[in-house]
């Protein structure tokens, strides 16, 4: 059993052991991929002969990955660096190592998908380079066996219009960085929730849902919006020069407890009147009293925009493409890793009060790079973002095999910008165009099979 917490300062000091060296700092990215059947477009079932968890089986069975499981269903896979783990609506996530270079996680990624494809491909089953699930509506698609998301599920709906498609319909890649001290991380906490509007207008690729146009470039992004007002979106205070581990501590304790975990028992705690882990830490919950694995569960539940952990993990973009999967890690390695870097980004968007980035996310979300701050274009605003990180990775100077630094995995990004187009105009042109509203077109030229065979 871990540490008992008796005070505030316990769980300010675990953010505080999170600081590393600068010689430490890695990047630890999470990619999840949407699955559908290749004959309809539809999600995937969890359950069944053609399902994600005959999809892990026989990852087991070929390549020797350690199941973990909960009553006997398969859940997730154990690697020797890395976990493969499955989302609420059967999304397939790769949780990666911690790489010192992208070169590394590029590595690890086209491993896991070149896997994935062998075995995939066997079922009939394709992967989707989208942000969201394009046909299936929600009730449509199977709900993990996993107790968390049926504790999660019903409590969504209690708290927003739009929880449950989060959970059952969308992916998102993220990227998990490094600091230095609580000085480095509040900085880079930040700056990243400051940079959260260009995020979303430049990955933006989910237009696309219940089997047509959403009106949204990134459908996703607006669903965040409505889940839940208590644990997402962006801190007020997070944005303040002077933000520090307590004022996220402050946060945390006051954001409501999802369940309690003893053994490998949840304890439902969403049920009214529901407790935050400020009373949790004051009062205990039936005799049972707060650990620090408790608070770090209760970290695992707030999914604001930015997320402090003993890391800073970055969560706006939509999933991408294969071929630009490493591009918001690159990006954020760019920017965060090198301090005047960061600071340039700080400028881009510095000026904003916090009721026009609020605005301004949601301009993002419904008009992608054509969105506007006042007179400046979004996709202005992401060029020079872009240009900064291909700076700050040029300086680090981290070499693959051939002699190429990271600026590669920012360069096919770098080309959409300047064009002003993301993944999700460019589907949009095509829905709309060449593909005529045919879903058979768009599985087909959005599947992860149809650019690995470019």
């Amino acid at each position: 059993m871990s540490d008992l917490l008796e005070n505030k300062e316990q769980l300010v000091h675990y953010f505080e052991s999170g600081a590393k060296p600068r010689s430490e700092w890695r990047v630890g990215n999470e990619y999840e991929k949407i699955a559908v059947s290749a004959r309809d477009g539809r999600a995937l079932p969890f359950s069944g002969p053609g399902g994600v968890e005959e999809i892990m089986r026989r990852l087991v069975d070929r390549y020797g990955y350690e199941p973990e499981d909960e009553e006997g269903r398969i859940l997730a896979l154990r690697g020797e660096r890395a976990t493969i783990t499955v989302e609420p609506g059967g999304q397939i996530e790769l949780s990666g190592e911690q790489c010192e270079t992208i070169h590394c996680a590029n590595r690890e990624f086209n491993r896991h998908i070149e896997e994935l494809l062998n075995v995939a491909d066997e079922l009939g089953v394709v992967l989707l380079g989208l942000g969201m699930q394009p046909i299936s509506r929600i009730d449509e698609i199977e709900l993990l066996p996993k107790t968390r998301y049926r504790i999660m599920y019903p409590y969504m709906a209690r708290k927003g219009r739009l929880g449950q498609r989060m959970m059952k319909q969308t992916a998102g890649v993220q990227s998990n960085l490094d600091y230095g001290d609580e000085a480095d991380a509040m900085r880079k906490l930040r700056v990243s929730m400051g940079i959260v509007p260009l995020l979303y207008a430049i990955f933006a690729n989910s237009p696309l849902s219940d089997g047509g146009l959403n009106g949204y470039q990134s459908f996703r992004g607006h669903i965040w919006t409505d889940t839940d007002g208590d644990r997402c979106g962006i801190p007020k205070f997070t944005l303040r020069e002077d933000a520090s581990f307590r004022d996220y501590v402050d946060y945390a304790l006051d954001v409501p407890m999802y369940f309690l975990i003893r053994g490998h028992n949840y304890i439902d705690l969403t049920r009214p009147p529901g407790i935050t882990f400020r009373q949790f830490l004051e009062r205990g919950y039936n005799g049972v009293r707060a650990t620090v694995d408790d608070w770090a569960n209760h970290l695992t539940t707030i999914f604001t925009e930015v997320r402090l952990k003993k890391y800073i993990e970055v969560r706006s973009a939509d999933s991408q493409p294969p071929a630009l999967m490493l591009s918001l890690p690159a990006l954020l390695k760019g920017v965060l890793y090198e301090r005047d870097c960061l600071d340039g980004a700080w400028d881009i968007v510095k000026r904003w009060s916090y009721p026009e980035r609020i605005a301004l996310i949601d301009a993002a979300c419904k008009f992608g790079l054509s969105a506007r701050a006042g007179k400046i274009s979004f996709r202005d605003l992401a060029l020079e973002l872009l240009l900064i990180a291909i700076d700050g990775l040029s300086r680090q100077h981290a070499l693959n095999d051939r002699g190429e630094d990271e600026t590669i995995y920012l360069l096919r990004l770098l080309d959409q910008v300047r064009s002003g187009y993301n993944q999700a105009s460019l589907i949009i042109d095509r829905w709309k165009g060449r593909w005529n509203y045919d879903v058979n077109r768009l599985v087909e030229e959005c599947s992860y099979q149809a650019e690995a065979s470019l």
